[in-house]
């Protein structure tokens, strides 16, 4: 594991403080948490990207072709009103 130092502005470090005091945790698992949450985002639309690069309309198309065409079950049905 490795430490770093870290600036930010006073408003920041306030509201983050408040923050971690209202959920019990400590400013570093604050940090941790959002650090990886970004990490994580970035790295799926990576991800999305990539596996679109290989998409086409007709690979979509034929996939969609093989899904059932059956009624939803009770507890998947959804009450909408227009």
């Amino acid at each position: 594991m490795q430490t770093m130092s870290l600036r930010m502005p006073d408003y920041l470090k306030i509201a983050i403080s408040d923050v971690c005091k209202n959920e019990k945790i400590s400013l570093n698992q604050f940090i941790l948490n959002a650090l990886s949450e970004k990490v994580s985002a970035l790295q799926t639309v990576d991800i999305i990207e990539s596996k679109a690069k290989n998409a086409s309309k007709e690979k979509f198309l034929n996939a969609l072709s093989r899904v059932p065409n059956n009624e939803p079950l009770e507890n998947d049905r959804l009450d909408i009103k227009i």
